[in-house]
């Protein structure tokens, strides 16, 4: 009886992400074999007849010429939809101009809202799949966007519509997440209270019936929304069955990753404030830590997440680009996984589960991020000697060969 294979992948050594005792779960001497876009079985190739019965079977050989494979790695936390880009504000900041004068100036968060609420469908299209594309090129084939940058019904649905039609220009799986709770809008000028109300009963229930999001976040900070209205927006998302995500802890220690984490929430991000002994409750709860180094190397920010003691609880840490066009315009993964490992001090094996399998945990995706047998077969080949030098080097690599859902791309 023929043993079914749409697509045979071997000659690799496998940095599978499988947590097996063997640095970046490495397998060696083992093919995959694919079919219907999944890992149906990694064989072992020193059983050279079963081998050799799959390779007669196979609809497609791929050779990989003893590259390293990969999990297509996983942006767990983005904003790459948006209109216009702050590189004046940039140049404004360098020159001496503080983020209050700025935004007096209608720049900052409600200057990207300005310009976000004018673009049409096509313009935030069009820019979109272009910062899509760069991370694409690095192997990202699981891409989280938020919206945020509309803070109206209108234009958070646009951007979320989006995020979503990226999917049909780029061999990506988008995962969407309603940040509507980002910043408060001119029309309420000192009533953040009114613009939660609005938020939940308003926006949220459109989401919800659109299905346009597979989360909702909140930038529950000193300058964003306290504990109060934080948790007035996660009660209605577990109303509405839609998990939480939660942007805290990055300037003060408001304890919103224990309110978050008290919420089931998929991942607690930016967390530079977070205590030593609020981590026990991430740990409980299974909540992903999701480290975004750009946006402290952006900020030039001197105090870092507690990445010891997140170790010491055994708390999965993902690491993201936070691509954004104010505090973190970092198109690029590699360059996220390199900060991660010299600002943040893990390792490369730490950083590069953080791009796999800790980031697809973070978007509560248990099918990709890991090689592995039933997991999508999202993968990349690399020229490299070690997986250790995608972490190493800086703008020094680009996969050979990207694989979505087992299909070379």
């Amino acid at each position: 009886m023929a043993i079914q294979c749409d697509t045979l992948v071997h000659n690799v050594r496998i940095a599978s992400m499988q947590v097996s005792g063997e640095p970046y779960g490495a397998l060696y001497n083992k093919a995959l074999v694919i079919n219907d876009g999944v890992i149906t079985a990694i064989a072992d190739l020193t059983d050279t007849d079963t081998f050799e019965t799959l390779k007669a079977n196979a609809a497609s050989v791929v050779d990989g010429n003893n590259q390293w494979l990969l999990p297509g790695f996983v942006d767990c936390h983005t904003h790459l939809v948006y209109g216009g880009n702050r590189a004046q504000e940039f140049e404004q900041r360098l020159q001496g101009a503080t983020y209050l004068e700025i935004a007096e100036r209608g720049g900052g968060i409600k200057g990207t809202v300005a310009k976000t609420r004018t673009a049409n469908h096509a313009t935030l299209l069009e820019s979109a799949i272009k910062r899509a594309k760069r991370l694409c090129e690095e192997g990202v084939t699981t891409l989280e966007v938020k919206s945020g940058y509309g803070l109206d019904v209108d234009t958070e649905i646009r951007m979320l519509t989006v995020a979503k039609q990226l999917e049909q220009h780029l061999p990506l799986t988008v995962s969407t997440t309603y940040l509507g709770a980002h910043a408060l809008p001119n029309e309420f000028d000192n009533d953040a209270d009114a613009y939660i109300d609005f938020i939940c009963n308003d926006v949220m229930p459109i989401v919800a019936e659109k299905q346009l999001a597979n989360a909702v976040d909140v930038f529950c900070e000193t300058i964003g929304f306290n504990t109060q209205q934080t948790e007035k927006v996660f009660q209605k998302a577990h109303e509405l069955g839609l998990p939480i995500k939660a942007h805290v802890e990055q300037l003060s220690d408001s304890k919103g990753a224990v309110l978050a984490s008290r919420y089931q929430a998929l991942s607690v991000d930016h967390i530079e404030y977070l205590a030593d002994s609020d981590i026990v409750h991430l740990a409980q709860n299974g909540t992903v830590a999701v480290l975004l180094p750009g946006a402290f190397y952006y900020l030039s920010e001197v105090q870092k997440p507690p990445v010891n003691a997140l170790r010491a609880h055994n708390v999965p840490m993902a690491v993201a680009t936070d691509f954004n066009p104010g505090s973190s315009p970092l198109a690029s993964i590699l360059t996220a996984i390199n900060m991660a490992c010299v600002q943040f001090q893990l390792t490369p094996e730490e950083a590069l589960r953080g791009a796999t399998i800790h980031g697809a945990a973070a978007l509560g995706l248990h099918d990709r991020g890991v090689i592995d047998v039933e997991r999508v077969a999202d993968f990349t080949l690399w020229d490299i000697d070690t997986p250790a030098e995608l972490a190493y080097c800086i703008n020094g690599h680009r996969p050979t060969a990207i694989f979505k859902g087992g299909k070379h791309v």
